[in-house]
């Protein structure tokens, strides 16, 4: 009697895609992370035991619970005049990721926009853009981003807005690349035959091709934006005090570096760990979006 050959169910790309990027464990602890961080700041509000810029004037500079002369009401401890820092770590960290989100959004938008333009046209349009993506890439970024805030002003949005625009560069040069590998492939050339016009070719036909590198960009320009939002923040051209951000924080406990070392290595540590979780991520949407690393 024949053996009946039972074929595999093939994967839906859903199902490719987390069977790849569960292959490392970095990435998912990273997503677990974010998830994690993504309820804390949603939830707030609820989760934070304080009013983040409230003060307790019975309760200054109190070190962690679990340090002598800690206490369990602050977990975290207090600063010198008296707000708690877990709820100030809560706050911040909603901050430093929400504005990052905002600030990738724009870049990206915009990076997008200029890439696909540059790649398609070609000839002049593209001489135009490189040339200007260039010069801004000539310049330290840290640098030209601080330029931007003191021409715009000192504060948390106009910091958000330069943060943006010093982003822009680096996704129109991966857009641009995409495209320009994409533009001349077999289904383009179907499409403008079946008479497809300029703005459907750019934007669907093409465009959506070319996501997988600038989903990946995308996760590991967050933790650019944080790190360069804190920066600001610490050097006090970003968000100002009494706002929760960690940067800020970082800066405002400059002077208590050896009395009160937890003021600066708590936000220090939260900084660290955002970045490192939303890299690892972007090392797992590497893994499971790029066609070369797929096994």
């Amino acid at each position: 009697m024949a053996t009946e050959i039972i074929s595999p169910i093939p994967k839906t790309p859903l199902q490719e895609f987390w069977y790849y990027f569960k292959q490392n464990k970095g990435a998912v602890i990273g997503l677990a992370f974010i998830a994690v961080v993504f309820f804390v700041c949603v939830f707030a509000q609820y989760v934070s035991p304080y009013d983040p810029i409230a003060q307790h004037r019975d309760a200054l500079l109190l070190p962690p619970a679990w340090l002598e002369k800690g206490s369990s009401a602050f977990l975290l401890g207090t600063d010198d005049i008296g707000r708690d820092i877990l709820s100030r770590i809560i706050y911040g960290a909603r901050l430093s990721v929400f504005i990052g989100l905002i600030i990738v959004v724009l870049s990206c938008v915009l990076g997008i926009l200029l890439g696909v333009l540059a790649g398609y046209y070609g000839g002049m349009v593209d001489i135009m853009i490189m040339r200007m993506v260039d010069i801004m890439m000539a310049i330290p970024s840290l640098l030209l981003t601080i330029a931007l805030v003191t021409i715009l002003e000192p504060s948390l949005f106009n910091a958000a807005i330069a943060i943006a625009i010093v982003s822009v560069p680096s996704y129109v040069r991966l857009t641009r690349a995409s495209v320009l590998n994409e533009k001349n492939r077999d289904y383009v050339m179907a499409s403008r035959v079946a008479g497809a016009g300029v703005l459907r070719l750019m934007f669907i036909v093409i465009l959506p091709n070319c996501l997988a590198p600038l989903i990946v960009q995308m996760t590991m320009g967050i933790s650019n934006a944080i790190l360069e939002l804190a920066a600001l923040g610490f050097l006090g051209i970003g968000a100002q005090p009494p706002t929760p951000e960690l940067g800020t924080m970082l800066a405002e406990a400059r002077s208590f570096m050896q009395s009160a070392n937890w003021l600066v290595t708590i936000p220090g540590i939260a900084i660290l760990l955002l970045v490192l979780a939303f890299n690892l991520m972007g090392d797992g949407l590497r893994d499971a979006l790029d066609p070369k690393l797929k096994q």
